[in-house]
């Protein structure tokens, strides 16, 4: 255990379940389902038996009422035994479901925040298109009034696990063609996928991530009730930047976990390795590799546990979980590359775990926020003078 680590009592019982829960039922299968591209729907409910689906939702709610340092502990002790499933706990955590406990009335909150923290139901979230990816707000998908509901039309691209979900908040214009509003012109729907219209499309073969299903989703004149539109039908788009920063966190708290796993197995490999009659961990440029990747994972831990606990004191951290997310996966592909490079040819084959970390790894860079963009968050506030 990281000394610079104080676990409250309730911290360390939650990560002794993480691990015993990642050695029984993630680790032993993670390189097969890799290979298949397999997801298993079993984890859904395992995963919400034992809590990891409603860490911070309240109790009420059947959730634990956790904090956000908490939560993002057992995030990275999940993506440390495979990011697949680390995606699924991060995207169900952070988007849907806080997104309907931040906006929901209270029929929206009683209907879906208690399968969902139960595990009865999968979270999904549905921003980008594909033509409309970091410039979210130019999404073409239409939502139209009609009597008490709305009808939608268009597709949505890039949803991890939305061949699977049970729930979806997906965003659509509210506007008119002829009266574009921007970002200020999208209102946010909860959609569930026995809506009449509603159907899975393409699912992506992707490099890494392989047992996360990543699918289009397409809405065909999708009539959805009135009652599923969440808050106020123009700003979904403000919702969704609201809680963004639950997504950044928890895709930090996901890259960390793969730098760790990746970290783990080349300081093994390299105190097991002989070449030139001794250990290759005895040779300083090995040494010197290890010593960079475990400070970078630290120095990432530590912005992410700070950034986390001021959030839990209701503190504003936009730019920060930027500062996170950044820096986070770029530890975690630059941590990953050593990885390989420490196991020589042995880490480019798929005999040895790194190579599918350092696939798994690079999508952190991408997805919920490219790297450029968060960039461009962190420069903003740096211009105002809140860097």
């Amino acid at each position: 255990m990281n000394p610079l680590l104080h676990l409250t009592e309730t911290q360390g019982a939650i990560l002794d379940t993480a691990r015993a829960f990642c050695a029984a039922e993630i680790a032993p299968f993670a390189a097969q389902w890799d290979r298949d591209a397999h997801f298993d729907p079993t984890l859904v409910g395992k995963l919400g038996e034992l809590g990891f689906l409603g860490m911070m939702l309240p109790e009420a709610y059947d959730g634990l009422g956790l904090d956000a340092v908490t939560y993002l502990l057992a995030l990275e002790e999940i993506s440390a035994a495979d990011a697949s499933v680390g995606v699924l706990m991060s995207v169900h955590n952070s988007l849907p479901s806080q997104l309907i406990l931040k906006f929901g009335t209270d029929a929206q909150k009683a209907e879906f925040l208690g399968p969902l923290a139960r595990g009865e139901i999968l979270g999904a979230f549905a921003l980008s298109e594909p033509d409309a990816g970091s410039d979210a707000a130019s999404m073409r998908a239409q939502a139209v009034r009609d009597g008490d509901g709305w009808i939608l039309n268009g597709t949505k691209a890039w949803i991890s696990a939305g061949g699977h979900a049970g729930v979806i908040l997906a965003m659509a214009r509210t506007d008119t063609p002829d009266a574009r509003r921007g970002s200020k012109g999208i209102g946010a729907f909860i959609l569930t996928p026995d809506l009449p219209g509603f159907k899975v499309g393409k699912k992506e073969n992707k490099m890494g991530l392989r047992a996360s299903e990543t699918v289009q989703l397409v809405f065909d004149n999708m009539r959805v009730p009135g009652c599923r539109l969440l808050g106020d039908p123009a700003q979904g788009f403000a919702y969704a930047l609201q809680t963004l920063e639950h997504g950044r966190l928890g895709i930090a708290a996901q890259a960390l976990g793969i730098a760790r796993a990746a970290f783990e197995h080349a300081a093994a490999y390299a105190a097991e390795r002989q070449q030139f009659g001794r250990p290759i961990g005895e040779f300083q440029g090995i040494q010197f590799k290890l010593a960079d990747m475990a400070t970078r994972i630290n120095a990432a831990r530590s912005l992410i546990h700070a950034t986390a606990a001021a959030k839990d004191r209701g503190l504003p951290v936009g730019e920060y979980a930027s500062m996170c997310k950044l820096f986070a996966t770029e530890t975690a592909m630059w941590v990953t590359t050593q990885a390989i490079q420490v196991f020589g040819g042995y880490g480019y084959t798929t005999d040895y775990p790194v190579e599918k970390l350092f696939r798994d790894a690079k999508v952190t860079e991408i997805y919920e926020g490219t790297s450029e963009i968060q960039r461009i968050v962190i420069g903003r506030a740096a211009l105002k003078g809140r860097g």
